[in-house]
Order: structure tokens, then C-alpha cells, then sequence
């Protein structure tokens, strides 16, 4: 008896170490802390998955490496941004085309547009500017310029709230100044590596001057959608639209956009703006097109 109760310490031991997994081999080890050093995901995911599919029993220590390397790089990520002054940590993109022709007729348009946003834990900044214009034989025939400021504070993974402050100026459909202002409640539809749908909707007031000098300010309601479909690594599928309506009076704004990456900084676009007005001033259209080829530029 007591024999046996002298046995019964390496008995549990050696039971407990027939239960411990076997350990991740040297060389596939060394391959993942090599990713890890060289900070690439799409490399770390790679080698992480073929350790898993060769070593299915070490699963739970290779996730363990993954894991930890994870949450030291978003703990520095944030670390910085924290540390980081407003005028830091921007990224933005600058968008422009244009044509020129002569002889039976002189025409020139122009289209840019740009971008800034700044991306923080909680809160995101957009700054956008874009510009139309269009002259044909001495006279405009479209001179649209725009701008808007939007911050958001994200409060969960995919909710958010918006802030936006917005100026119009298009004296084609009668007014040379137009104001919005909204706040609301968005949502990450869909988050996924192929496809991204963002929509948002709030209470707006907005405020025009027209051409003729007359003012007037209203109360309404906007909302938008942001889609963005990554067909290939290099080709991109967009489409935003935004709408504003009250009482009497409606407007439609939608972009739809195939974007094609030339490299890792400069891309080429094919898009196409329709503009709805359900109340003009020098215009019977209510619809406005405008068909762009546009090179652009990130930074």
C-alpha cells in the first residue's frame, strides 16, 4: 500500500504530461516569429494557416502567437494616435480630369475633386472639396463647386454618429450659396473584404441663397449610402448617393464608379453623377449628368 501510494505523485505526472500538446515545431516556429518580426498580415495569415494545416495539434499556440502580435500592434496603433496632434495622421486622395477643344467651337471643362480623412480610436474627420466647370463659345454652361466636413464618433464596431457641415454653390440651377447641416445615427451594413455598405440618415436644416438675391432657410430630413465592391485586387466597383427632402422640395445626389488601380498610389476612373432638383430656378431639367474620366492620386 504504501508502495502504491509512493507511485501515485509520477503516476499524475506522467499523466499530466501525456495531456500537454506537443510543442510547435523549431523550424515552423521560427517561420511564424519571422513573419511576425516582418509585420505583414496577409504574409502572417498565410504561414499561420499551413502552420494550423501541418500542426493541428499545436492549433491553440499558434493562435496564441497570432493573437499576442495582434494586440501589441493595435496597443502601439493606438498609442500613437493618441500621442498624434490633429494636423497628424491624415491621408487623403486628389482626383482630377478635364478637356479642352477648338476650331468650329472653343469649349473647356474642368473636373477635381479631393479628399483628406483622418482616422482616430473613437473619432474620424473628412474633409471634401470637389469643382465642375464647364465653358463653351464665351458662355458657362456649368459652374458647380462643393465642400463638406464631416466628423464621426464610432460608439460600437459598426454604429456610429455623424456630424456634417455642407456648401453647394451652382448657379446652373439658380443658387449661388447653399448651406446644409445634419446630424444622425449611421451603420456598417456590411464589412467584409469584398464588400463595404455604409448608410446613415438624420434631421437636416438647410439654408440658400439664390441668384436673384432671394434667402430662405428649411427644415428637413437627409440620409446617405456608401457601397464599395472590390471586384479584384485592382479593380473596384463604387457607388454613393445622398438625398434631401422636406416639405416641398427634393434633391438626389449619386456617384457610380469603376476604379482601376494603375499602382500603389495613382488609380483611373470611369464615373457617372446624376443630380435630381425637384425645385430649379433656371432650369426646366430636373435631372443633371456629367459622364468623368479622372486620374487620381493618394497621399
Amino acid at each position: 500500500m504504501r508502495h502504491s501510494l509512493f507511485l501515485l505523485p509520477f503516476f499524475f505526472t506522467s499523466v499530466a504530461r501525456a495531456e500537454e500538446p506537443p510543442l510547435l515545431p523549431p523550424a515552423v516556429r521560427e517561420m511564424l516569429e519571422a513573419a511576425i518580426a516582418n509585420g505583414n498580415e496577409t504574409e502572417i495569415v498565410t504561414i499561420a494557416k499551413i502552420a494550423r494545416q501541418t500542426n493541428p495539434a499545436s492549433s491553440d499556440e499558434i493562435q496564441r502567437m497570432v493573437t499576442s502580435w495582434k494586440d501589441r500592434t493595435k496597443a502601439t496603433h493606438d498609442a500613437v494616435i493618441r500621442e498624434a496632434r490633429f494636423t497628424d495622421l491624415w491621408t487623403g486622395r486628389i482626383e482630377a480630369g478635364g478637356f479642352r477643344s477648338t476650331g468650329s467651337t472653343s469649349e473647356i471643362g474642368i473636373s477635381a475633386n479631393a479628399t483628406a480623412t483622418r482616422t482616430g480610436i473613437e473619432w474620424s474627420h473628412k474633409l471634401t472639396a470637389s469643382a465642375d466647370y464647364r465653358r463653351a463659345n464665351g458662355v458657362t454652361s456649368r459652374e458647380r463647386y462643393f465642400g463638406s466636413y464631416e466628423p464621426r464618433y464610432q460608439f460600437d464596431p459598426r454604429g456610429f454618429a455623424y456630424g456634417l457641415v455642407q456648401f453647394e454653390r451652382d448657379t446652373s440651377i439658380g443658387y449661388d450659396e447653399r448651406y446644409t447641416a445634419s446630424t444622425g445615427i449611421g451603420y456598417k451594413l456590411i464589412v467584409s473584404k469584398k464588400v463595404d455598405l455604409t448608410v446613415d440618415a438624420g434631421p437636416a436644416v438647410r439654408h440658400a441663397k439664390y441668384v436673384s438675391g432671394e434667402r430662405e432657410t428649411k427644415v428637413g430630413g437627409r440620409a446617405s449610402m456608401d457601397l464599395a465592391w472590390r471586384i479584384t485586387p485592382t479593380l473596384t466597383f463604387k457607388q454613393t448617393a445622398s438625398g434631401y427632402a422636406e416639405s416641398r422640395v427634393f434633391t438626389l445626389n449619386s456617384l457610380t464608379a469603376l476604379e482601376t488601380k494603375v499602382t500603389d498610389r495613382w488609380s483611373a476612373a470611369l464615373s457617372y453623377n446624376v443630380q435630381y432638383e425637384s425645385e430649379t430656378l433656371l432650369s426646366d431639367k430636373d435631372f443633371d449628368t456629367l459622364s468623368r474620366l479622372t486620374l487620381s492620386y493618394d497621399f
